[in-house]
């Protein structure tokens, strides 16, 4: 070989690494709803588990004081945020307006004792569990036999 003779030259050519890109872009967009849901689906279960939680500090301070707290923060858990950065919300139904608590699909109350709730991805909530604003919400219905997303109750 002399010197003005080059080596073969190893590697890809564009074309080949054009091909590749789009690939890797069509499993991306394949993959992506994929995992958002997942993500979803893991937010709702965090939420479900801190009401869960929740719902057991409460029923010890009941047990301990002989009555429900005012608030959350009674229980320590004033400051708790569900998993889209928001406070949990929680109404006792004693001295509240019936037009606070959350309602079924027939607007009749879903809880005789409080309300405990998350406003849930778009952070926003109204009584009844049928309006689109609160379907998403989860929610604690049936003093406790239900938790999870206000559409499926």
């Amino acid at each position: 070989m002399s010197i003005t003779e080059r080596p073969p030259q190893a590697g890809f050519s564009l074309i080949e690494v054009m091909i590749v890109v789009a690939l890797i872009g069509t499993l991306a967009a394949m993959a992506a709803p994929n995992y958002i849901a997942y993500r979803e689906r893991a937010m709702v279960a965090v939420a479900i588990g801190d009401i869960r939680t929740m719902e057991k500090e409460i029923a010890v301070f009941e047990i301990d004081r002989g009555g429900l707290p005012a608030s959350l923060a009674e229980i320590g858990m004033g400051g708790r945020l569900d998993p889209w950065g928001m406070p949990y919300r929680y109404v006792r139904v004693e001295g509240s307006s019936k037009g606070s608590l959350r309602k079924d699909r027939f607007l009749v109350p879903v809880n005789s004792d409080y309300d405990l709730y998350s406003l849930g991805r778009d952070r926003k909530s109204v009584a009844p569990f049928t309006a689109n604003a609160s379907r998403d919400d989860i929610v604690r219905a049936g003093d406790g036999a239900f938790v999870g997303l206000a559409a499926e109750f």
